[in-house]
C-alpha cells in the first residue's frame, strides 16, 4: 500500500484530500504546518507528497529543498494558490516534480499521483515505450514500429531527459543543465528549437503533440 504524506493548512482541504486518498486505497498522513510535515517526511518517508506553499513556521519551498538535500527522491507535488511564473518556478528549482493550482479538480490530481507512482524509479529503464517508439538506452537509438529514427545527441539527450522524468514539469533551466551542461553555453531558445526539432521527428502531429507537452512560461513535460 503507497503512503501519501500530505502537508496542507487548510482543515477543509486536508481532510477532503485524506478522505479521497483513503478512498482510494492509499495510507494517508496528513501535517498541518511545515515543521510538522517536515519532521514526518524526514523520519517516516512517503511514497508521495502533496504540499502546500504557504505554510505556517516552515514554507513548502524550504521543505522541498531539505527533503531533496536529505536525499530523499519520493515525487512531490505542490498544491498552491500561486499561479505566477517566477513561483512555479522557484518550486521545481527546489526539488518539486509537479504542481497544481488551486483550485484544482480530485480526479484529476488522483490521476495525476497514479501515474507518479507508476513512473517513479524510471532512471535505471532500460527501453522506454511511448506510443509507437521505443528509445533503448543501451543502443542509444529510438525507433517508431522498428524502424530507427535518425536523432542528433542533443535530440536522443533531451528524450531520454523526458522519458526518465515523464509526468513532471522540467524548466527550461533544468533541461539546460542536464541535456546540455552547465559548462557550455546556450539559452533557453536553444531549448525551444531542440524540442521542436524533436517534435517534428517523434510526434504524429507535430503542431498538436501527444507526448511533448509546452507549458506556459515554465517549460515541458512529457507524457507517455
Amino acid at each position: 500500500m503507497h503512503r501519501i504524506l500530505i502537508i496542507e493548512d487548510d482543515p477543509a482541504l486536508q481532510r477532503g484530500l485524506k478522505d479521497n486518498f483513503i478512498d482510494e486505497g492509499y495510507e494517508v498522513e496528513a501535517a498541518s504546518d511545515g515543521e510538522a510535515g517536515l519532521d514526518y517526511a524526514l523520519d517516516r518517508g512517503a511514497d508521495l507528497i502533496l504540499l502546500d506553499i504557504m505554510l505556517p513556521k516552515i514554507n513548502g519551498y524550504e521543505i522541498c529543498r531539505t527533503i531533496r538535500r536529505e536525499g530523499y527522491d519520493m515525487p512531490i507535488i505542490m498544491l498552491t494558490a500561486k499561479g505566477q511564473e517566477s513561483d512555479i518556478i522557484r518550486g521545481l528549482e527546489m526539488g518539486a516534480d509537479d504542481y497544481v493550482t488551486k483550485p484544482f479538480g480530485i480526479r484529476e490530481l488522483i490521476a495525476r499521483v497514479k501515474a507518479f507512482l507508476r513512473r517513479h524509479k524510471l532512471a535505471d529503464t532500460e527501453q522506454f515505450e511511448f506510443g509507437n517508439c521505443t528509445l533503448d538506452r543501451q543502443s542509444c537509438c529510438c525507433f517508431r514500429n522498428g524502424e530507427e529514427i535518425k536523432l542528433t545527441s542533443k535530440e536522443y539527450g533531451l528524450l531520454e531527459y523526458f522519458l526518465i522524468n515523464s509526468g513532471k514539469a522540467l524548466t527550461r533551466a533544468s533541461i539546460m543543465n542536464h541535456v546540455w551542461g552547465s559548462s557550455i553555453m546556450v539559452t533557453q531558445r536553444s531549448v525551444d528549437r531542440c524540442v521542436t526539432t524533436l517534435r517534428g521527428k517523434i510526434e504524429a502531429e507535430p503542431s498538436q503533440p501527444r507526448h511533448i507537452k509546452t507549458i506556459r512560461d515554465v517549460g515541458y513535460r512529457f507524457e507517455i
